[in-house]
């Protein structure tokens, strides 16, 4: 009676809202069936198979499967870019966070502003004339802090940055990138973005990314050359030399093995095991490589051994790739203990008259106290490698170059380290730390505090945290750019006439700021030590582990 009573445009509305609720219901449960059927995650045996030849992984991962089955990762997703992604919640004034930590992301917030103002879509901000420089015209800033972002929940920031990357990010443009600095800032910070946020076009992006760079490996040798184009696939030397860089050749195989896995391509993961192969069949002195090799004849140029430039992040890769396999492939554990074994025997000094713990330099085979910003990386990596059950002398060797490399930072006027110092080794000296006129610039390094980072999650000695902070404050003192942005200095001995450089670099906030806020977190699970990696951007990647 009811149903009669009621008038035809009543009747009318209320079948009309039954078929739209009706309707809803079969396409919700549609999407739930097909979803389910169209979920083809890699069984076990097709994770050996993949990774056999080249011996990445033995077992499949079955925490990242987990993780990333919404969008599987043995498959292309050209389309990714059009998928719809639920933007980030808004988490900003999480009152978990210390006051340090929000010292930091108004830090971050303060960089990312400039930039944004100034630089926008650019590589690097200039924070002094509020301009900006381009280097590749890959939007490398915006790029690099993309994970940095969304670790500290800065909601809008992130997605303005996402937006960018979906429709301006253009990775066919005619100009020639190197491989390396691409490897590690773009292609690890969309990689590290997709293991955060799951939002498929930061894999669709890195992909594509990906293939363009593969044909810097097309050499004799299979050692790629340093500059590709991206347009054309063509492949050069750099113009100084007709060498490639040690450390850029073998401190790109965590991204490539990553993308490798996502995909299920192993030709990533193939062309820098290639890379490696080679590496360890040639002969070195007590483990230790020099700064350049031939892509066309795979051979080392003989030269300085060091930790500083153009090696260094060969040593932390070693580790890396033993951890990034969830510790089964045991031959990078060998060579990287091999490795430390031979930097202790070789380039390990005490200096005078306070016993600093410095990495030097061998040059025409002779000894140099020289030490770059650069090998202060290393006391995280010791640390790291303690954490993961290496030798407890490899945390006491790690504790030991902290405590130097803040003395970089303490003992100058600024309160900044320089970019590099030298070590007095003679007994009856005054001073432990020389600093010379070419050397004393800082250009916004993030090593240091990353190592502050290893070594306070491994031990828990806030200390760590208060060197921390010490730096931190200088930064905000002394580079800090009113108009937005952070600028590299001159010289760290002068306080009362600071001269800019007048330069952002795109790791200030892809790893300087990032490291810090993590330094400051006593969140335990907070990106714990036994289920992530950093590469040598700060990108974050899983441990893929069985």
């Amino acid at each position: 009676r009811g149903w009669n009573s009621l008038t035809r445009f009543q009747k009318n509305i209320i079948l009309m809202v039954s078929l739209f609720v009706l309707l809803a219901f079969i396409i919700f449960f549609l999407s739930v069936v097909f979803g389910e059927s169209n979920d083809i995650s890699p069984n076990s045996q097709d994770i050996q198979d993949l990774f056999l030849n080249s011996r990445i992984f033995s077992q499949e991962s079955e925490h990242l499967v987990s993780q990333t089955s919404a969008f599987h990762p043995g498959i292309t997703t050209p389309f990714a870019s059009q998928i719809s992604f639920t933007p980030m919640s808004n988490k900003i004034g999480d009152p978990s966070l210390s006051d340090r930590q929000k010292a930091v992301v108004a830090a971050m917030k303060h960089a990312w502003n400039g930039y944004v103002e100034y630089a926008w879509g650019k590589d690097m901000l200039k924070p002094i004339s509020r301009s900006n420089h381009e280097w590749m015209g890959l939007g490398l800033t915006l790029v690099d802090a993309l994970d940095t972002l969304y670790i500290m929940n800065l909601t809008s920031e992130f997605n303005q940055a996402r937006k960018w990357v979906q429709y301006d990010l253009d990775l066919d443009r005619n100009v020639f990138v190197n491989l390396f600095e691409t490897t590690i800032r773009v292609l690890g910070g969309l990689l590290s973005s997709y293991y955060l946020s799951k939002d498929p076009l930061f894999l669709d992006k890195a992909q594509i990314l990906g293939d363009k760079l593969l044909p810097s490996f097309n050499t004799p040798s299979g050692v790629p050359r340093s500059d590709v184009n991206l347009h054309t696939g063509e492949s050069k030397d750099p113009k100084w030399d007709k060498h490639s860089t040690v450390s850029e050749v073998t401190s790109i195989q965590l991204e490539f093995k990553y993308l490798s896995y996502l995909t299920g391509n192993k030709v990533y993961s193939d062309v820098v095991e290639r890379v490696m192969t080679q590496i360890q069949s040639l002969p070195k002195q007590d483990f230790l490589v020099p700064q350049f090799i031939s892509a066309d004849t795979g051979n080392f140029k003989p030269g300085i051994l060091t930790m500083g430039s153009r090696a260094d992040s060969y040593y932390e890769y070693l580790l890396k790739q033993w951890l990034l396999t969830g510790k089964t492939d045991n031959r990078y554990r060998e060579w990287y203990l091999q490795a430390v074994e031979g930097i202790s025997k070789q380039l390990l000094r005490y200096s005078e008259p306070n016993k600093l713990a410095m990495i030097g330099e061998h040059v025409n085979n002779q000894f140099s106290p020289k030490m770059d910003h650069l090998v202060c990386f290393y006391a995280g990596t010791l640390a790291l490698g303690y954490f993961h059950g290496l030798s407890k002398e490899h945390l006491a060797l790690g504790k030991e170059l902290a405590y130097t490399c803040y003395q970089m930072y303490a003992r100058t006027s600024t309160k900044l380290s320089p970019e590099i110092v030298y070590f007095n080794l003679n007994v009856g000296g005054k001073e432990d730390i020389i600093i010379r006129d070419l050397d004393a610039h800082n250009l916004l390094r993030p090593e240091t505090v990353e190592s502050l980072y290893y070594l306070y999650k491994v031990t828990g000695d806030p200390k760590y945290q208060e060197w921390g902070w010490e730096i931190f404050n200088a930064f905000e003192k002394i580079t800090r750019i009113a108009t937005g942005g952070y600028s590299s200095i001159n010289d760290v001995r002068s306080p009362s006439s600071i001269q800019y450089r007048d330069i952002m670099e795109s790791y200030f906030l892809g790893e300087t700021l990032k490291y810090l806020f993590l330094l400051f977190s006593d969140d335990l699970s907070l990106y714990p030590l036994k289920s992530v990696v950093f590469n040598t951007e700060a990108h974050i990647f899983p441990i893929l582990y069985e």
